[in-house]
């Protein structure tokens, strides 16, 4: 839009000094000679081809590299291309910190692509299966919870429920509930068996008495298997074990062996996050939650339970 007004701009004032010559050499106005053809389209090429977001006689004021040439030379480095990071910081500097990997990284951001020389750390690549939201409503979240008891934030008393559990959608106060344990399961439960977008994030804070909900766009989200909490569920699956079966994966072998021919058949990764046994978690939710490394890592807590 910045470089279309700009582009139209200057449109307008070459139109305007060929109407003045016009007038002062008493000369027929032409409106095909006044409004070249080629003006704005050229504009628009110049930028996206060099990544200069500006006029083309103000290369020195425009912003620089807001378009790339898409790299396709495999598809391995499209995909690399499509999916890098830049840290906005010099290239010069001799800082060792933000070059450094960082723990947050973990399950994000690739630990090993990264250019060698100056760009070294500062320019990474997202993880294979990191996932970046693309962003949901958040008003049937509200009306589902609304429903399920949660007083909505101006018919708040202080004083007649003081330790309410504070309720955040996208960090908007929206209401208040007397018992978020069964609200957070309740919405949980909702998101595993694919009700509510997978995307959504559900973050409590026991210690501060809040329940936030993300729906928002821009947060980067890893996938983890679900365990299965409930001592009676629905799908036979005992408390403490993978919800991913064998079953399971037994079908997914026998679609990539032979592929259905009715594709809405087909299970794949989406069939998975549907049957609840894979969800995707983001940095904040991560936090309050328990992951187990391995497999074995899970076994090992179950017979420490017993």
């Amino acid at each position: 839009g910045q470089l279309f007004r700009g582009i139209m701009r200057r449109m307008n004032t070459e139109l305007a000094n060929y109407l003045r010559r016009c007038v002062e050499g008493n000369r027929h106005f032409n409106l095909a000679v006044g409004i070249k053809p080629g003006t704005l389209s050229n504009g628009l090429k110049y930028s996206l081809a060099t990544g200069n977001w500006g006029d083309q006689k103000k290369a020195m004021s425009s912003t620089a590299g807001v378009s790339q040439v898409l790299n396709r030379y495999t598809f391995a480095s499209t995909l690399s291309h499509l999916r890098r990071t830049n840290t906005p910081i010099g290239r010069d500097g001799k800082l060792a910190k933000p070059r450094q990997l960082h723990n947050t990284h973990w399950g994000l951001v690739c630990p090993a692509e990264t250019p060698e020389g100056q760009a070294c750390g500062l320019v990474k690549n997202l993880s294979l299966m990191c996932y970046v939201s693309v962003g949901s409503p958040s008003e049937p979240l509200i009306e589902f919870m609304i429903n399920r008891g949660m007083e909505v934030v101006e018919e708040y008393e202080p004083l007649r429920y003081p330790h309410a559990t504070k309720i955040f959608v996208n960090g908007v106060w929206v209401g208040i509930h007397q018992d978020p344990k069964h609200l957070v399961q309740q919405v949980l439960d909702t998101r595993r068996k694919s009700y509510l977008q997978y995307e959504v994030s559900l973050v409590r804070e026991i210690r501060d008495q809040e329940f936030k909900i993300f729906s928002d766009a821009g947060r980067v989200m890893r996938p983890v298997f679900t365990v299965q909490q409930d001592e009676e569920s629905d799908n036979g699956i005992p408390k403490g074990h993978l919800v991913l079966t064998k079953e399971l994966v037994n079908k997914l072998a026998q679609e990539q062996a032979e592929p259905p021919e009715d594709p809405s058949m087909k299970i794949g990764w989406e069939g998975l996050i549907r049957a609840g046994a894979v969800e995707y978690l983001d940095a904040e939710e991560e936090e309050t939650a328990m992951i187990c490394m391995t497999p074995e890592d899970l076994e090992l807590y179950r017979a420490q339970k017993r």
